[in-house]
């Protein structure tokens, strides 16, 4: 059996406005983690779910199914990397990228954003795509969630350095 789009439709709205006003993104994994639990015991989200799917089963489906496209979804948004950039909302933009996210404006700027941990995918992502395109520069990398090894000074001139070697015009961490 299967859960109901009903039903999935109604548990995502509502864990998407409780991740909302949770700020999900910036959440540490262990705080999710606890989260994924709490809301696997609860009876509106994973009481209801259990209906439909294995008890077992119901917390990976939270965490696969129901929050993956609303992290999917939040990370894709554009509009703080532009704001970071000190570029218009309203930019004319010529191609939109996912996996990982990031546009080429009309003027051939190549912006990409993704993980810290996730450098290599960025950055060689941005060299693909303006390789692809007469015009194309990459203009800027955007890596979030810059802790841990991160942090570290020696790490981050090794990405730099990589990222100059590419021709990446800017880099910023968050």
């Amino acid at each position: 059996m299967s859960v109901p789009d009903v039903v999935r439709k109604q548990i995502r709205q509502q864990l998407s406005s409780l991740a909302d006003e949770l700020g999900w993104m910036s959440l540490p994994l262990t705080e999710k983690r606890k989260l994924y639990e709490d809301w696997t015991r609860d009876p509106k989200y994973g009481g209801t779910l259990a209906k439909y799917i294995d008890k077992g089963q119901v917390r990976v489906y939270l965490k696969d199914t129901i929050l993956k496209d609303y992290t999917r979804a939040a990370g894709a948004d554009p509009s703080r990397p532009l704001r970071l950039l000190k570029i218009p909302p309203d930019v004319a933009v010529a191609q939109t990228y996912i996996k990982p996210h990031g546009r080429r404006l009309d003027d051939g700027r190549i912006i990409c954003w993704g993980r810290a941990s996730d450098w290599k995918l960025v950055l060689m992502a941005m060299h693909e795509r303006s390789s692809s395109s007469k015009n194309a520069v990459p203009y800027a990398a955007i890596l979030d969630k810059a802790t841990g090894k991160f942090a570290d000074a020696g790490v981050r001139r090794m990405v730099e350095d990589a990222a100059t070697k590419l021709t990446v015009q800017k880099l910023l961490w968050l």
